[in-house]
């Protein structure tokens, strides 16, 4: 049995959607999301919305702790070089290396 886990959309229990209300009959409350799986926000938020949500209160703050760019970055003959995989059936993958 996976795990459930919960919506991070932070005004996820606003949106009044008949899977968000919980509780008796008579005390009906929304509560946010909660499911197995998502598929926004890298499998941590129930819609768009949610991950718009999420962007507008914390993608400032998260830009600011990971780095910023400050100045363009630059293709150049040392960073143009990767390293790509051709995916066979048999198993045995090739690497080789290709230039942007």
């Amino acid at each position: 049995m996976s795990q459930l886990k919960y919506c991070q959309g932070p005004k996820c229990h606003t949106y009044d959607t008949k899977d968000r209300k919980k509780g008796p009959k008579d005390n009906k409350r929304n509560e946010t999301r909660r499911r197995s799986s998502f598929y926004y926000l890298n499998n941590n938020a129930c819609s768009m919305q949610c991950q718009a949500d999420w962007f507008d209160v914390y993608g400032s703050r998260a830009l600011d702790h990971f780095g910023r760019i400050t100045e363009p970055r630059v293709l150049t003959r040392d960073n143009a070089w990767s390293t790509r995989r051709d995916w066979r059936r048999e198993g045995n993958d090739a690497y080789f290396a290709y230039n942007h």
